[in-house]
């Protein structure tokens, strides 16, 4: 059985991507996370490891949020989308934005879903490509191409998976943060 505890994800790329996109220099990040500069260097690096505390206050500012008129409207974009697919921050899984046909498929109304973590949902297929993200540089670039791969199902009566294609497409928001489009293809 694959272990679905939540895959922490090397924070590194990402905030380095944050402070240039902003156009913070690794000192004043250094004091915006109340750590020294090099800290920030050797993180970015992954040299060292974020204590909990430290990693908590990364990922609430590198978590994606649908805060400006555009990405609200990318939001209504796949609220109103007849495919089925959903919008996810990239680092926390958590629901940001569902189709009305992927709504369908869920067992509870999607308002308990929004702004929670779909991740104890994954399947096998999916945790593995969560896992292989950070080593083909997922999180490196700005815009990486899609993932397309199979998962099985999940047995889920919240939020069931079946075995079908599956695409991932990694969004860029307005303040530089990443959301993640889940497309089932077939």
């Amino acid at each position: 059985m694959i272990d679905r505890t939540p895959i922490p994800a090397s924070l590194g790329p990402a905030l380095r991507r944050w402070r240039r996109l902003h156009r913070i220099k690794q000192s004043h990040a250094a004091e915006l996370f109340g750590v020294a500069q090099s800290t920030i260097s050797r993180w970015e690096a992954g040299i060292q490891q974020m204590e909990p505390a430290e990693r908590a206050r990364i990922e609430q500012t590198l978590s994606a949020k649908l805060e400006t008129a555009a990405d609200r409207v990318l939001a209504d974009l796949i609220n109103e989308s007849l495919r089925p697919v959903h919008l996810v921050c990239d680092l926390t899984h958590r629901l940001l934005a569902c189709s009305p046909s992927r709504a369908r498929e869920f067992g509870v109304p999607v308002q308990q879903l929004l702004g929670q973590s779909l991740w104890r949902f994954a399947t096998d297929e999916i945790v593995c490509q969560e896992r292989a993200l950070d080593q083909i540089g997922w999180r490196d670039v700005v815009a990486p191409p899609s993932l397309t791969f199979g998962s099985g199902a999940n047995h889920s009566s919240v939020v069931p998976i079946r075995s079908s294609l599956c695409r991932w497409t990694r969004i860029t928001l307005s303040d530089g943060t990443a959301a993640r489009l889940v497309e089932t293809l077939r």
